[in-house]
């Protein structure tokens, strides 16, 4: 027969279980809540510091690659000058190709919904701004992007102008973590911390992510350039870290944007 002492004593060695297992649980959802923010904080962060940081590298305040990045070897800071004027039609689809030398990645665009980022890349596609540059960045954990656009290679080149974000509310509500889920295929802006501080640089989404719904959405990969992106990402990162230069050079050879 178990005493009342005894009982006593199961019961507060149950109750101190089922507190040790909920504070587990509870520094586990920390543990995935602050991965995720670290992970979208360092896309916000490396996606255009040269807003701040590239300021008097060039005496250019051109708008294009061609113009101002020939001088100094850099681009112009993001924000010198105004971004390009509206040149697309704002009511067609768009389509984006990336030939790169793992093979070609091809983007569908709707003007309607992020015209201002469709008509940036139109501009820049046109003035050859992409032709040549390297996807600088690769993250496998946390979040599942490749990053690309940056005239330097180092995550802190642009195109000498910042763009409007647009199309935040395209992937849901955030829940209760802060974020929405960017579905593998998404083409998204970088950008650094502050709103509409988008340039050139993007990322690619090759698996499911979760990041809080501050980077515009603006296209979709077809299943065959996913693959691409995909098989990039198998091979890893340098070094074997989860976030940084892909293992696998990834260069743009060539992009081109026309109207559907």
């Amino acid at each position: 027969m178990v005493s009342s002492d005894q009982r006593r004593r199961q019961l507060a060695r149950e109750k101190f279980e089922r507190q040790q297992r909920r504070r587990e649980e509870l520094r586990n959802k920390a543990r995935r809540r602050n991965a995720i923010i670290a992970a979208a904080l360092a896309v916000a962060l490396a996606a255009g510091a040269a807003a701040y940081a590239s300021v008097g590298l060039s005496g250019d305040s051109g708008t294009d690659r061609t113009d101002s990045a020939s001088a100094t070897g850099s681009p112009a800071p993001s924000g010198s000058s105004a971004e390009p004027a509206m040149a697309i039609d704002r009511k067609a689809a768009y389509t984006m190709r990336l030939a790169t030398n793992h093979g070609d990645v091809t983007v569908s665009m709707r003007a309607a919904r992020t015209p201002h980022t469709v008509n940036s890349f139109k501009h820049l596609a046109d003035k050859k701004f992409f032709d040549g540059t390297t996807c600088h960045r690769l993250t496998t954990e946390g979040i599942f992007v490749l990053q690309c656009g940056d005239p330097e290679g180092t995550g802190r080149g642009g195109p000498g102008y910042t763009i409007p974000d647009e199309n935040l509310t395209a992937l849901g509500k955030a829940g209760a973590d802060g974020t929405v889920t960017y579905p593998a295929g998404t083409v998204a802006m970088a950008k650094t911390s502050q709103p509409n501080s988008g340039g050139s640089q993007f990322f690619l989404v090759y698996k499911d992510t979760k990041l809080p719904p501050q980077y515009t959405s603006f296209g979709t990969i077809d299943p065959a350039g996913l693959k691409v992106v995909q098989e990039i990402a198998r091979g890893g990162v340098r070094g074997g870290a989860g976030d940084g230069a892909p293992k696998k050079t990834v260069t743009i050879e060539k992009a081109t944007v026309s109207k559907v």
